[in-house]
């Protein structure tokens, strides 16, 4: 059971030197030169291949079958089981749900799989078929980083953009659209708890006693957990600074209630005495003044309109309105 399955993402040898060569359908997995061999786990028989191979361990097959989606990385000797996230850039679907990336590599043999697609996979894959990509199944796994960490440092900038937008909307004195605040924050705060034990799995790499990472690999996998960390901070700063606009925009919504509260409230001042007139001169009782004069009606509209411009002036030089 250790062929080349029919429905493989990629399945192909490295060359050394930079490029690849394809593997066949069904063809047996090289002794001579490292495979990469690249599985949806959703494809039934990927999955039976998976189950089956005697190349995998039991810890293995769980985890390159989904059943396990927890950041991980475990060590049997030469062999590295690592379980990776990238950004999800798939139509339709929500970045900051994470795609896995689950990896076993040992000195000669890279066997990954996923279930979604990964740009960061394909970022790769191109370097190869450029001839300008992995040499070797460590420098594969230092470039599987390196591309996950680039996915999620553009994403990272994405939202950075974003909020700038948000502030700049928010100090003109306007209210951002709904939702659009709260679905930032959320993407800030579920990055971070993924891209956090990613940093933490990636600096664990670079100092396990692996016989066939060189003191280059080591150092470039340090330099990506540093990357990493500051996407992190990046992270932090962006919740912090997502927590002062939502504040922001709380404030402009009780500045505009209570602007037209006081709106309100000014209007209703402004008809008060017109109110408390018309009501005393409704009542129907004898000896009202003016009740036998016909111009006595349009008298009390004009004794209303200047008690109402008095009030206006009144409220105007009190600075009320």
């Amino acid at each position: 059971m250790d062929r080349v399955p029919s429905d493989t993402i990629y399945s192909l040898t490295l060359d050394g030197r930079g490029g690849q060569q394809p593997l066949p359908v069904g063809a047996d997995l090289p002794a001579g030169a490292p495979a990469w061999v690249h599985l949806d786990y959703g494809n039934p028989e990927s999955a039976r291949w998976l189950m089956h191979t005697p190349l995998l361990g039991e810890a293995a097959r769980e985890a390159l079958l989904g059943q396990s989606s927890r950041p991980k990385l475990v060590k049997l000797g030469e062999t590295i089981l690592l379980i990776l996230r990238g950004v999800n850039h798939n139509q339709g679907q929500r970045p900051e749900e994470m795609v896995a990336l689950r990896i076993f590599i040992t000195p000669d043999l890279i066997i990954s799989s996923r279930r979604r697609p990964l740009l960061s996979e394909k970022d790769v894959f191109d370097s190869l078929q450029l001839a300008a990509g992995p040499a070797n199944p460590a420098d594969w796994l230092v470039e599987v980083c390196d591309a996950l960490t680039d996915r999620a440092g553009e994403f990272v900038e994405d939202l950075h953009d974003e909020i700038l937008t948000l502030e700049e909307l928010v100090l003109s004195r306007e209210m951002p659209g709904n939702g659009h605040l709260g679905r930032i924050r959320k993407q800030l705060i579920l990055i971070r708890r993924y891209l956090s034990p990613q940093r933490d799995l990636v600096a664990r790499l670079a100092n396990e006693k692996i016989g066939w990472l060189d003191e280059d690999d080591r150092r470039r996998l340090l330099d990506i957990a540093d990357r990493l960390r500051r996407w992190l901070d990046d992270l932090d700063a962006g919740i912090a600074r997502t927590a002062v606009l939502a504040d922001e925009v709380n404030n402009l919504m009780a500045e505009a209630t209570n602007r037209r509260a006081y709106q309100m409230s000014v209007m209703a001042l402004l008809f008060l005495p017109a109110s408390f007139l018309t009501g005393l001169f409704g009542i129907n009782l004898g000896g009202m003044p003016g009740a036998e004069s016909p111009t006595a009606f349009w008298v009390f509209c004009s004794a209303l309109l200047v008690m109402g411009g008095m009030l206006a002036v009144w409220l105007k030089l009190r600075r009320w309105w």
